[in-house]
């Protein structure tokens, strides 16, 4: 899977010895520039646009996100309970599987509840009472995902009730449908998704209030066609009626964190190999599961590459090959771009690898403080 993003913009004057390693730091103007946009296409579409926590959860920037979006979706308790205590705006909760034990609350905190099958809704109707929103996600059956276990619509997908079986039993009580098939992708593929989902779910227009798009759009991103998007809103609202929801997650942060890291020790084994403070199975997750190659700032065009790998003892720790912008000695640093979304909030401490601190910049007026740093008991308590 190749990354959408990897523009450095004023990381490329950022002094990477400015914080320890390993550490986030997050441009606070960038995430600004971000949700700018996303509020330019909200006012010009008349859509609602929540902020996907799943991706980025920097609860400090809630206030910032507030100015700019309706609200949240969260995925589950835990976040819908960060929600309440930081974020402005409408909470939406969906879960592929709700706990009941977990229900009475979620209903309280939520002003939308997203069930994944009409199973679920009918299981716990009797917490819902009227005093919430009920929604479906529904499983378009139209993939367009470019890597199987990240589309929604692969075979036997777990995520949303197939829209070939739904019903018209199904449809009652909800307010609206959801769906999300998108990963990372432009405007073409949702307006595709469209047309092969509306003939399906035409008939029960008149029974909702709203439709939610669900994320994976890269709105922020520079080649976005924002227009297209933003007249097939607009098109999609006068002829259904409906309210219409997009939740952005990648586009909040993308292209406004980078993950600065240390070479730690240079060796050769057939090739120039280094350790560093950066883990990809602790730190970058996702360079394992999706697979990816996260960009590096400043990497060079040719020369000699590096293949570099995290401290832990799992043998697959491995980030990627790059040619280094730094002599690849120890004590150099280096930075990879664009990780501020799923990178920071998939962090973990396997090995007992510490976790990368967390530093807010604001690149106009230079100035940077410490949101949150780490201490080993954090792996400590985890455990028992």
């Amino acid at each position: 899977m190749e990354t959408k993003a990897g523009d450095p913009g004023a990381f490329v004057r950022f002094d990477l010895n400015r914080v320890p390693s390993p550490a986030f730091v997050v441009d606070e103007v960038a995430i600004r520039r971000n949700l700018a946009i996303l509020a330019d296409v909200k006012q010009r579409s008349g859509a609602k646009v929540l902020c996907a926590m799943k991706a980025f959860s920097m609860w400090s920037l809630a206030p910032m996100i507030g100015e700019y979006l309706d609200g949240v979706c969260s995925s589950g308790l835990w976040e819908s309970r960060l929600a309440r205590d930081y974020y402005k705006g409408e909470i939406a909760t969906y879960c592929a599987g709700y706990k009941e034990a977990d229900m009475a609350e979620i209903v309280a905190i939520s002003d939308h509840v997203v069930f994944n099958s009409p199973g679920q809704h009918r299981r716990f109707a009797s917490f819902l009472n009227g005093i919430v929103d009920v929604g479906l996600r529904i499983n378009p059956e139209h993939a367009e995902g470019e890597v199987a276990k990240y589309d929604p619509c692969s075979p036997v997908s777990r995520l949303g009730f197939p829209v070939s079986q739904l019903k018209a039993e199904h449809v009652d009580g909800l307010s609206g449908l959801h769906f999300h098939t998108l990963c990372e992708q432009d405007f073409i593929p949702l307006r595709r998704t469209w047309e092969s989902l509306r003939p399906k779910i035409e008939p029960y227009f008149g029974q909702l209030n709203w439709l939610n798009f669900g994320g994976g759009h890269h709105i922020t991103r520079a080649d976005y066609q924002r227009d297209e998007l933003v007249g097939f809103i607009q098109s999609v609202r006068a002829e259904t009626g409906l309210e219409i929801y997009l939740e952005p997650g990648e586009a909040i942060a993308l292209d406004a964190g980078i993950l600065v890291g240390e070479l730690l020790d240079v060796f050769d084994n057939a090739m120039p190999v280094a350790i560093t403070d950066i883990s990809a199975t602790c730190h970058m997750p996702d360079v394992i599961e999706a697979p990816y190659r996260p960009a590096m700032l400043g990497e060079r065009a040719d020369g000699p590459a590096v293949r570099l790998g995290g401290p832990s003892c799992l043998a697959g720790d491995v980030i990627g090959d790059y040619r280094m912008p730094v002599a690849a000695e120890p004590g150099a640093r280096f930075a990879f771009l664009d990780q501020a979304h799923y990178s920071m909030v998939k962090t973990n401490t396997f090995n007992g690898v510490p976790l990368p601190s967390i530093w807010l910049w604001n690149s106009e007026t230079d100035a940077l403080h410490c949101v949150k740093s780490f201490e080993w008991t954090e792996f400590r308590d985890r455990l028992s």
